[in-house]
């Protein structure tokens, strides 16, 4: 199985590092972030854990909770864990799924066949408050994430599930945002009292909206 955009993310019942979790009930109102790792003690998923341990603050602000899964037991987790913490200067407390018969990996579709049966690739969804999948990256495991993205990508999600407009190349926090063409020209000042900028007559560009 595999999953696409605007599914409704499956729930599972999972055992953590932090105790056992039915996921839709543990995802609550809020966003969340679910990350596969290939394995536990490898090199590159030991600076992953790290690097999302130290935006703890960040995924906070943005109401989105974050959780790992591996394919290894609670135990390899929890000594991983110790690793991890003193390894990366971090108090890694968000959940670590225990995975070892592939179940939720294989619902989530992060075993990629031609990859390697054994292993998970390292795949990240983004899921919103109403349980939908929102968005969906897959890197080998060879290639570490780029957390910066991630961010920067849900602030856009949320940005733009809010109000009327979508986020350009590059786009980031401050940066003007594209006003939506279902919105026609003589309503724009209504909708978007900081004003407007037209490239042309289907690209229209007005300050970020919630700043």
């Amino acid at each position: 199985m595999s999953i696409r955009l605007f599914d409704l993310a499956p729930d599972f019942d999972a055992n953590t590092s932090l105790g056992n979790i039915r996921f839709h009930e543990w995802l609550g109102d809020s966003w969340g972030v679910l990350f596969s790792h290939p394995a536990d003690f490898t090199p590159v998923c030991t600076t992953e854990l790290g690097a999302v341990a130290k935006r703890k603050s960040d995924f906070q602000k943005r109401n989105v909770k974050v959780i790992a899964l591996s394919v290894d037991s609670v135990e390899a987790h929890t000594a991983w864990i110790s690793d991890i913490n003193e390894t990366q200067g971090v108090e890694l407390d968000f959940p670590i799924i225990a995975d070892p018969d592939f179940t939720i990996s294989h619902l989530y579709g992060f075993v990629h066949p031609n990859a390697s049966d054994r292993f998970t690739v390292r795949s990240v969804v983004v899921i919103d408050p109403d349980k939908k999948v929102k968005l969906i990256i897959t890197y080998p495991a060879s290639t570490g994430r780029n957390f910066d993205e991630l961010i920067r990508v849900i602030d856009s999600l949320q940005l733009t599930a809010k109000y009327s407009v979508a986020t350009p190349a590059n786009w980031v926090q401050g940066d003007d945002v594209v006003i939506s063409t279902a919105i026609q020209t003589e309503d724009i000042s209504a909708k978007f009292p900081k004003g407007y900028r037209a490239v042309t007559p289907y690209l229209r560009l007005t300050p970020q909206p919630d700043l």
